[in-house]
Formats: C-alpha cells, structure tokens, sequence
C-alpha cells in the first residue's frame, strides 16, 4: 500500500494539482489584498466617502455607526458590505485567471486538424465488387 501510495503521489498530475492549489492560494491573498486595500476605498471615495466594510443592517432594528460597534452590541448584523467586497474579489479573481488561461492558450500550438479519413474497408470492398461485376 506504501508503495501504491508513493506512486500516486509521484505522479505529474498530483505535484501539478498541489502547485496549482498552493498558487491560487498565493493568487487569492494577493487579490484580496488588492480589493480591500486599494480597490474599495478608491470606489468608496467617489461613492462620497462611503467605507464598504461598514456597511451593515442590524437585525434588531438599532443604528449602529460601524459594523464593529453593532458586533461589540451583541447585535446580529448582515454584513452586506463585506459581501460586496467578496463578490469584487470573485470578480477580478475571474478575470485574472481568464487572462492567465487566455495566455497560456496562445503559447501553445494550434492543433492540426487531422487529415480526412479515406473510404471505409466496406466502401472499399464494394467498390471492388462493383467493378469485378462489370
């Protein structure tokens, strides 16, 4: 059973398959960096100030200036904002993988179309048959 093992985990796709996890966890980091930090105060700065973060509606029917202090209440919220900011990492998420994969495809060679494939034995066999006929 070791030795199965071993070969399974030597395999191209299983080291592939781990990079591919560890990258996309690396990838994800980095976008989220991106979204919180720079993406949303620059939305939220031409949305007239407004900190996304915050935004929230708390189920008890108080206002609360922050998510935080609504969460410090002991208020159960829906955090909507944060919502938002990870629909936007979805969003830059998938457009970054589609312009990974869209170069990716473009260095690779086109694949030649396979030649035609000639008359069938059958075809063939009837076509000797008819002339041995005439």
């Amino acid at each position: 059973m070791l030795k199965e093992f071993k070969n399974f985990i030597m395999t191209g796709n299983v080291i592939d398959f781990a990079v591919a996890v560890i990258m996309a966890g690396a990838l994800g980091a980095v976008i989220n960096g991106f979204v919180s930090n720079i993406a949303m105060p620059f939305v939220g700065y031409f949305a007239g100030g407004m900190n996304f973060e915050d935004l929230h509606y708390a189920m008890d029917g108080n206002e609360y200036a922050s998510l935080a202090a609504a969460k410090e209440a002991g208020a159960a919220v829906i955090a909507y904002g944060a919502w938002i900011n990870t629909i936007i990492n979805l969003l830059i998420v998938g457009l970054v993988m589609f312009m990974i994969v869209r170069a990716y495809n473009k260095t690779k060679k086109p694949v030649e179309a396979a030649p035609p494939a000639g008359p069938s034995d059958n075809d063939l066999l009837a076509e000797i048959r008819d002339l041995l006929k005439k």
